[in-house]
């Protein structure tokens, strides 16, 4: 047993320096990287990028740490179910001892994932309750209305259905509708719909919320921190044309913007207002996306075909 013991006793400390050493690594590599550079080394981890907003960064943060996370668990198990698979290989006709249960295992085996599960939920809980967060006093209000099949941004001066319009945009079947917003300040956004259930989605937010019909007014609010033009787009099955159901989203400096709504509330259209802001001729109209050919053809839609169904 003595000799046995003294011949295990260094392989176990060898195990024990393999894994401290495994474990340092791992922590030099993730102290000179930020959750950002791990994101844009690894693509994200199939997120489409880092967001527009505050609260996408958040969001952001969180998916790529539960990935990271997640990979670090797997590849531990990987790696041990591999150890176990050459140690313990059959070396011949010989039974290997028998263990019928090893407590402190099974107690590390159940308390681990409750563990690694209790953390997810906390950070999940104060990411979430970031992003759903509510002030009491938005910088601007947008009254955001889906109807078949575009869309109308309203310009408020105040919270809920009782607000007044200051200035509008309505999307047509030839227009794009351009939903003008400044950078750096909270948007609060309401959405109401005039007839289905639509969904307020621009990708690059990493956020979208239905649009629902009646008297529920659903509400949430960012912050945007880039300016630039993102495409936005219904994300809810909502009939024939939901596909064809885009908006643009422009995201200028306040001095921009207040520009602009001065504009808009002086009876100026979108594309006016737009070139008061420096987007004249074709910047004043949707660059990210275009309409769609909503007539219906012979054989399908959006074919250069001039001949309509049924004749």
């Amino acid at each position: 047993m003595g000799a046995r013991s003294s011949a295990t006793r260094p392989r176990a400390v060898g195990r024990a320096a393999g894994l401290g050493l495994g474990g340092a690594t791992l922590l030099t590599l993730l102290s000179g990287c930020s959750i950002a550079d791990w994101g844009d080394a690894f693509g994200h981890f199939g997120w489409p990028s880092r967001g527009i907003s505050l609260q996408a960064h958040e969001m952001y943060d969180l998916w790529i740490a539960s990935t990271i996370a997640a990979l670090v668990v797997g590849f531990g198990v990987w790696g041990l179910i591999f150890w176990c698979v050459i140690r313990y290989r059959k070396r011949g006709d010989e039974l290997p001892v028998q263990t019928r249960f090893n407590m402190p295992m099974e107690i590390l085996y159940t308390v681990t994932p409750v563990l690694i599960v209790a953390v997810l939920f906390y950070y999940t809980a104060i990411v979430q309750t970031s992003v759903d967060k509510l002030s009491k006093d938005p910088d601007q209000i947008v009254e955001v209305v889906g109807f078949k099949w575009n869309w109308q941004f309203n310009y408020r001066d105040g919270m809920g259905a009782e607000a007044n319009t200051v200035a509008s945009t309505v999307g047509s079947s030839d227009v794009i509708p351009i939903l003008v917003l400044p950078v750096g300040q909270k948007i609060r956004f309401e959405e109401t719909s005039r007839d289905v259930i639509h969904s307020f989605w621009v990708p690059e937010m990493l956020f979208k919320r239905d649009v629902m019909p009646g008297n529920v007014r659903n509400v949430f609010e960012a912050t945007l921190d880039k300016e630039g033009r993102y495409v936005g787009r219904c994300a809810e099955l909502c009939g024939t044309y939901h596909a064809f159901m885009n908006f643009e989203l422009v995201v200028v400096s306040p001095a921009n913007f207040e520009k602009f709504l001065t504009s808009k509330k002086g009876g100026a259209s979108t594309p006016e207002a737009m070139a008061a802001i420096g987007f004249t001729g074709e910047a004043a109209y949707a660059e990210k996306t275009e309409p769609f050919n909503t007539r219906r053809q012979q054989h399908s839609w959006n074919q250069p075909e001039t001949v309509a169904a049924g004749k």
